[in-house]
């Protein structure tokens, strides 16, 4: 475990921390959400004045383009948009059951074809549909799902538990509780559909945000096969329409999802069949992620410029979208325009600093709306080898309500990171707490998770609910107001009124941290129990 004194972490920033620009985070807020930038959707004209405004904030700085003398680096996508959409018909129970495309349930694929029919497939119960041998689990032990469509619970089968502990990490959600990973696992067993039902505790969102999230166009990678290894349709169903669907079987859906959160559950077939088509029109493209770069300082004057440190970000959201009052603009201004703001802020105060001893990277991705999109194309096509990268921080939407007396790290437990930070958050005056909302799997719903996947530990941590003015009643206050009345909906607009104060604090945090690792020798690696330990450990062993 790499734990530093705060001496000796101070000796690896030789000089204090310039002043974080609130004007930046400001004007840069302001601007990425306004308007006249269209929810700053990817592959739309949003796109082209997000990515281009970006790189004037960067040249601005001082970086240098960061792709071999480019600013961006292409990403290749197809744009899928589901038209005439059938109801989903569910037949053979007491009676038949009907669902319709958006109020009731929403439907997708990942496959690019023109067309997707999805007739009389046998509907089976998987429970949370995990397979995690290493966990001795396996919801799809027994039961023969190719050209079935399975039904699926969200978040883990002990998301209730209070604690952080259990076969599933408790009340923390671990990726088998990601709906991404229930639709990966549904192809890997050969299901032509796939419905996760929603619940909104566990699902950590309403269904204004599914609706608005998985209607429209639907953008994913371009790649060879077209992902043809997948699902026809996946989707999502309301609670009260899978317990309509159950009842029809004859099933209790209350009781099967008490027994689906024993270890030994075994599937169960509704006897019931499914039905459902739609169009898709498709279009492939391609969307953008900027990079730029401060350099290290030359090998000559005792630098290392070809081993890189990251700050990341994501500047895309959602376009346009369901409208409210007559307003269809996702803005996303904290989601995460104020993110990008945090970028480049970042980026003033490195150069202020002058060059560290390693290189640092400024990259704002796209697509992490879509599924970390940007961010997965990076990790895997990397334009500096993920053997040479050393961490970083990601950001995904600053502290505005006020400076906060606690900070929390998102998925605690995994990097040596969490030390350094530590250290830094102490002399702050404030303390490291936990995740007060685990259950949400935060941690799997940002950019840095794409890196980890690739080995390569990057810090995610933001200010907790502890504010310094009105206490945790005031902060979970406003965590709650804005997960309910702004996040991916109109109302997430830039208001003057914001206090910057708490973003600064951790931005601060944030420069301290990236520029430790800049600035010094070490490697910091992932705690010996990470799932990620052994890809960064064969990593480094090939460097």
């Amino acid at each position: 475990m790499l734990v530093l004194l705060p001496q000796q972490l101070a000796a690896q920033t030789t000089k204090p921390a310039p002043a974080i620009s609130v004007e930046t985070l400001k004007d840069v807020t302001k601007t990425l959400s306004s308007d006249a930038f269209e929810g700053r959707k990817p592959t739309t004209p949003g796109e082209t004045k997000a990515t281009d405004y970006i790189v004037e904030r960067f040249k601005a700085a001082g970086l240098k383009p960061g792709n071999n003398g480019k600013w961006f680096q292409d990403v290749p996508l197809v744009e899928l948009t589901a038209t005439n959409v059938t109801p989903m018909t569910f037949k053979g129970g007491k009676t038949p059951v009907s669902v319709a495309y958006r109020s009731d349930m929403v439907l997708a694929t990942y496959r690019v074809t023109p067309k997707i029919v999805l007739k009389d497939s046998p509907v089976v119960f998987v429970g949370y549909g995990i397979t995690a041998p290493e966990r001795g689990w396996d919801d799809y032990a027994g039961v023969d799902v190719r050209g079935k469509t399975v039904v699926i619970l969200v978040n883990d089968p002990d998301w209730q538990t209070p604690t952080n502990t259990g076969p599933f990490e408790g009340r923390a959600m671990t990726y088998y509780g990601r709906w991404t990973y229930k639709f990966e696992e549904a192809a890997r067993h050969g299901a032509a559909g796939a419905l996760i039902v929603h619940e909104t505790a566990p699902a950590a969102y309403g269904w204004g945000v599914v609706q608005s999230s998985w209607t429209g166009p639907q953008l994913e990678l371009d790649e060879k096969g077209d992902h043809a290894d997948q699902s026809q349709a996946i989707g999502w169903i309301q609670l009260d329409k899978a317990r309509a669907l159950f009842a029809s079987a004859g099933q209790d859906f209350d009781a099967l999802n008490k027994a689906a959160k024993v270890k030994g559950f075994k599937a169960v077939p509704l006897g019931v069949t499914a039905s459902a088509s739609f169009d898709n029109t498709i279009k492939r493209q391609a969307s953008r992620n900027v990079v730029g770069i401060l350099p290290g300082k030359p090998k000559g004057q005792g630098g290392a410029p070809s081993e890189y440190v990251f700050y990341t970000a994501h500047w895309d959201h959602l376009g346009r979208c369901d409208p409210v009052d007559g307003d269809d603009i996702c803005n996303g201004a904290l989601d995460n325009a104020s993110g990008v703001a945090g970028l480049v802020a970042l980026a003033e105060a490195n150069i202020k600093a002058g060059p560290a001893r390693r290189s640092e990277v400024f990259l704002a991705v796209t697509c992490e709306e879509c599924g970390l999109l940007g961010a997965r194309y990076y990790a895997e096509h990397p334009i500096y080898p993920m053997a040479q990268t050393v961490g970083g921080v990601n950001m995904d939407g600053l502290n505005v309500v006020g400076r906060a007396k606690d900070f929390v790290v998102t998925g605690a437990g995994k990097s040596e990171l969490e030390d350094m930070m530590k250290t830094l958050v102490t002399a702050q005056d404030r303390v490291v707490k936990p995740e007060p909302n685990p259950e949400r799997g935060s941690y799997f719903r940002s950019d840095h998770f794409a890196f980890a996947r690739a080995g390569v530990p990057m810090f995610y941590g933001e200010s907790g609910e502890d504010l310094r003015v009105g206490g945790t009643a005031a902060g979970h206050a406003a965590t709650e107001d804005y997960i309910v009345h702004r996040y991916h909906k109109p109302q997430d607009e830039y208001n003057a009124a914001w206090d910057w104060s708490g973003a600064v604090e951790d931005l601060t945090l944030y420069y301290g941290l990236g520029r430790a690792l800049a600035d010094g020798t070490r490697w910091p690696n992932w705690y010996s129990t990470a799932e990620f330990r052994a890809i960064r450990d064969k990593s480094r062993a090939g460097k």
